[in-house]
């Protein structure tokens, strides 16, 4: 039972880390659909309990929020705990299999750059976030 709580209150802080970032949670298939089929672009971060997620990823994803050129969303799904919107949402990221952590850009409801789990873990977070500018550069101006 005590390890329960403790996993709830990680579970907690990684998302209150993501919203305090500024990024909205989807947690339901529904509100992947409606917020991914929109027209602009969507920074879509996987979010996870490991390591790699709260030392590299979501520092990163922190930093995303005050680069000059940027999507027109910034969300995110957790995987692990909403299971069916992050599900729903590697689905519309054709080409590349389950990655948590990782980030998805997506432009007009297609997958257009992928940084993932493997480009993060073991990378320090400048390295994420050069990757991720260099996506947004090419898409999001």
């Amino acid at each position: 039972m005590e390890f329960n709580y403790f996993m709830n209150d990680v579970v907690q802080a990684a998302r209150d880390e993501m919203s305090e970032a500024g990024y909205e949670h989807l947690r339901t298939p529904e509100e992947v659909d409606k917020t991914l089929k929109d027209k602009g672009t969507t920074l879509v971060m996987v979010n996870s309990v490991c390591g790699c997620a709260g030392g590299i990823a979501r520092p990163a994803a922190a930093y995303m929020k005050n680069y000059e050129t940027k999507p027109d969303r910034f969300v995110t799904v957790f995987a692990g705990q909403d299971r069916e919107a992050t599900d729903h949402a590697r689905e519309y990221f054709q080409g590349y299999g389950p990655s948590s952590p990782s980030f998805a850009l997506m432009k007009d409801g297609e997958i257009k750059s992928m940084v993932e789990r493997h480009e993060i873990e073991g990378h320090e977070p400048i390295e994420v976030v050069q990757k991720l500018e260099e996506a947004f550069d090419s898409y999001c101006s």
